[in-house]
């Protein structure tokens, strides 16, 4: 297992992943947001509300963090579709920030559903179920496909999904670098560089 050398920098292929960022203090204080300018700064008494709000900025932010192949869109004007299942007050939260919001000249559109089937082409997607086995099968129907999947079951790595959130006193994500590449996504190595732990080549590589 591959940690962080004495001067807090770890290789993991051919991104330089950072260690540990500076502790954010208190509960949901200040949390930076994928180095955008986007600070998002939350009561410590703000609870569910303010996670669902810090998730769905990084699912806003993840469409300038990410590359897709260009067959991801039907054409070069396509919004961003971004797909819930199974968490409609999260589903809220994302279409209040992704309002009149714009990423590489696409508007941003939110879709919630119990199943994948129900939902359009996406390109990002949210997986909330709780239930490990509608969550293992809609992780199956999506695994072919370049979408970024996202959850944050603990086993949500393992299963094939590709960013998972833990929310503990702050937000931090793990990410399967191995499955991303299998769909042709790109991670750039700012969003490495904040992860905690990243699945690379059948190794989870521990890095803060």
């Amino acid at each position: 297992m591959k940690r962080p050398d004495p001067h807090g920098i770890c290789r993991i292929g051919t991104a330089q992943l950072r260690g540990p960022l500076r502790s954010w203090t208190g509960r949901w204080t200040v949390v930076l947001l994928l180095l955008l300018p986007t600070v998002l700064i939350a009561r410590p008494d703000a609870g569910p509300a303010s996670a669902r709000t810090v998730k769905a900025a990084f699912l806003r932010n993840f469409a300038h963090y990410v590359t897709w192949p260009p067959t991801a869109f039907v054409n070069e004007n396509s919004p961003w579709n971004i797909g819930i299942l199974g968490d409609a007050p999260l589903g809220d939260a994302v279409e209040k920030i992704c309002r009149d919001r714009t990423e590489q000249g696409r508007p941003f559109a939110v879709f919630r559903a119990d199943t994948p089937d129900a939902l359009p082409s996406c390109q990002i997607v949210f997986v909330a179920y709780k239930d490990a086995t509608k969550r293992r099968e809609a992780l199956a129907r999506l695994k072919t496909r370049p979408v970024l999947t996202v959850g944050d079951a603990p086993e949500f790595l393992e299963e094939g999904g590709i960013i998972r959130f833990r929310t503990s006193d702050r937000m931090e994500m793990s990410i399967n670098l191995d499955q991303a590449r299998a769909v042709s996504l790109g991670v750039q190595t700012q969003m490495l560089e904040l992860a905690r732990e990243v699945l690379v080549n059948g190794v989870m590589n521990k890095l803060r």
